[in-house]
């Protein structure tokens, strides 16, 4: 037993040490370069010190929380559906938050209300969404997964579909607003956002861990999880909407940034195993260091410009999981 928590606090260190390293190199670079030296020291300039700690640090927080809800979204998906290609936006609410958001942009919702009205907005949307995929799927009080996985992808189509309507009809101002939050961005100035992000993540990595004995027994097939003695049902609720505050709350904050919730679920898979014990809290780490490395990219390939978070995640993440995929047939 002592064995077992050592090893588990051992990973945990390991994998918070690598968070931190990213997080520092993540400060150090941008258009505005500041010696590691002056950071670990405390004794960078005022603007430097200014530039850490209104620009660089929340989007460093704020990657962190959205890259490892990502990813335990994906971890949690992929072990009730038994599936390794399922991801936080198969379900539609990717679909959903965009349709919300370009609807708030189209009803220039942002201009008549102060805050952050069109997170609102995209939140309300995969809400809907989640709504409509929770009530459709279920049959005689018993979620049907078949049903679940096409209904998602439908719903997604027919948001994909409006929100294309509204695209057209909008101004050229609104359209590139609506683009520009479709491809994914950490550049949100609402420090209070960023809070709640950060806390909606680290409590579902707390609550899904409670689930770890049955995400394994899942692996076995429903069948088996109910012959040891787990209410299925119940489980498959928790964790379906677990999932979607997960990804609704990422994907309302900083736009939909793809291939995350498929990518590092699946790497990790390859080096810890399929115990979701493990599985679940590296993830966690991965996927935040993961977003947050990609978002140092995206800052930093073509200074001055920026280029959108999301573009970075697909490129990387697409071509990694291509290598992997290649490798394990190979």
């Amino acid at each position: 037993m002592k064995t077992k928590i050592i090893k588990a606090l051992a990973l945990c260190f390991i994998l918070l040490v690598i968070v931190i390293m990213v997080a520092v190199f993540s400060l150090s670079v941008g258009a505005s370069k500041i010696a590691l030296k002056d950071i670990l020291s405390g004794n960078a300039s005022p603007s430097a010190m200014s530039i850490i700690y209104q620009i660089r640090l929340p989007r460093i927080v704020l990657g962190f929380a959205v890259g490892s809800a990502l990813a335990l979204a994906g971890v949690i998906l992929q072990g009730m559906f038994r599936n390794p290609l399922v991801e936080p936006y198969t379900l539609g609410i990717s679909g959903g938050a965009a349709l919300g958001v370009a609807l708030g942009i189209a009803l220039k919702l942002n201009r008549f209300f102060r805050g952050s009205v069109l997170s609102l907005a995209g939140f309300a949307g995969a809400a809907v969404v989640v709504i409509l995929v929770y009530f459709l799927s279920r049959k005689r009080g018993i979620i049907r997964m078949q049903g679940f996985l096409l209904l998602g992808v439908m719903l997604s189509y027919i948001c994909a579909s409006m929100m294309m309507l509204i695209m057209a009809l909008v101004r050229a101002e609104d359209l590139q607003g609506i683009i520009f939050w479709t491809m994914g961005s950490l550049e949100q100035p609402n420090l209070f956002l960023i809070k709640l992000m950060l806390s909606v993540s680290v409590a579902g990595l707390v609550f899904s861990y409670y689930f770890c004995r049955e995400l394994n027994a899942f692996s076995l097939g429903q069948e088996q999880a109910q012959y040891l003695g787990i209410n299925t049902e119940k489980v498959k609720n928790n964790l379906f909407f677990l999932a979607s505050l997960l990804t609704g709350m990422s994907v309302s904050v900083s736009g939909i940034i793809g291939f995350v919730g498929l990518v590092i679920p699946h790497c990790v898979r390859f080096i810890t195993g399929a115990d979701h014990k493990k599985l679940l809290i590296s993830s966690y780490f991965i996927g935040g260091a993961f977003l947050i490395f990609c978002d140092t990219l995206a800052r930093t390939l073509i200074t001055p410009l920026e280029l959108p978070v999301g573009v970075i995640t697909g490129v990387a993440g697409g071509c990694f999981f291509i290598f992997i995929l290649l490798k394990k047939t190979g």
